[in-house]
């Protein structure tokens, strides 16, 4: 498979001595918007769902979930774990705008599988300052998203919590494998 990154259309996506990855972005936006015309969405999902999923580059969700624009809201991090910020981020997605059922995709060959909490110690000595936050490095990736499936489905910030599914990803196939909450 081939990316965008790996195979220059021509001269525009061809990055020039002293131009930058964040310039390419920028250029890219530019032709864009040339095209680009309101489509008159609000901020509120049509299908009254959010998708929380890990920040892999090889995941494309909406292409694998058959989703179009103003479909669902996407939350993504490292790992697609239900930390304190996704809690926040469903809170005002289900509270504020509309949403009400919540799927979660993490997948194979995560690299937080080849991590550890060690991972802040190593941080703290190279920049003298300890992270606020964990890792949350893990070695069974069913078992993390029943973890953060639980973690939605016991937060009383997050009120709509009976349509919670957690699935793996399977970054070879593209087929979505779901993981029952109670195994």
């Amino acid at each position: 498979m081939t990316t965008s990154a790996s195979v220059p259309t021509g001269s525009e996506s061809a990055i020039t001595a002293g131009d930058t990855v964040t310039d390419r972005l920028v250029e890219a936006n530019a032709r864009y918007a040339e095209a680009f015309a309101d489509p008159g969405m609000d901020a509120r999902p049509v299908l009254q769902v959010a998708v929380v999923a890990c920040m892999d580059a090889r995941l494309d969700l909406h292409a694998a979930l058959g989703l179009e624009l103003g479909d669902c809201h996407t939350i993504r991090n490292a790992g697609g774990v239900v930390t304190d910020d996704v809690i926040r981020s469903l809170t005002i997605s289900q509270r504020k705008l509309g949403t009400r059922s919540v799927v979660l995709i993490h997948h194979t060959g995560c690299g937080l599988e080849s991590l550890t909490e060690d991972f802040r110690n190593e941080l703290e000595a190279e920049v003298g300052q300890r992270p606020a936050w964990a890792v949350e490095s893990f070695r069974d990736v069913d078992q993390d998203v029943r973890q953060s499936m639980q973690r939605v489905r016991t937060s009383p910030f997050v009120p709509h919590t009976d349509d919670v599914r957690g699935f793996v990803f399977d970054v070879k196939t593209g087929l979505l494998r779901e993981v029952d909450p109670a195994s």
